[in-house]
């Protein structure tokens, strides 16, 4: 086993976790459902163990996504890399990473429960406008 798990596969584990907590499923139920356990879970959302191919396939499934969903934002420094060697990798961390913040994953809870489309895109609207833009955002804020 490698000495440090591999930063694609903590990026597909973050991934993992994110589609599942957004819909608000337990390590548990995950684990029953792919006929695993929650601790085999909890080491796939972490990265320590790798994702077979069938398995991504299976979640997907279950998490009702495409497999594509798991590479979607995968940072530059990682996609552009060739197999690193082990003095290249920067294990990726949880800390610091919005996405996976009790705040964000009720925030976005609680937007989708806004049943009317044009109240919600206003919501979205009014939250974009309070924020400012996006860091690296080209775009004039007048837009």
């Amino acid at each position: 086993m490698a000495l440090h798990p591999n930063p694609i596969d903590i990026h597909v584990g973050k991934r993992v976790r994110l589609r599942r907590t957004l819909l608000g499923m337990s390590q548990e139920k995950l684990g029953k459902a792919i006929n695993l356990t929650f601790q085999q879970v909890q080491k796939y959302e972490r990265g320590t163990n790798r994702i077979g191919s069938s398995r991504l396939y299976q979640l997907s499934q279950v998490l009702d996504i495409p497999v594509s969903y798991f590479f979607d934002d995968l940072p530059e420094e990682i996609s552009g890399q060739k197999t690193p060697g082990l003095a290249d990798i920067k294990i990726a961390s949880f800390e610091g990473d919005p996405l996976v913040k009790r705040e964000t994953l009720e925030l976005v809870r609680a937007y989708y429960r806004i049943t009317e489309p044009s109240v919600r895109k206003r919501v979205f609207e009014l939250v974009k406008a309070v924020a400012g833009p996006a860091s690296g955002d080209k775009r004039s804020s007048s837009s």
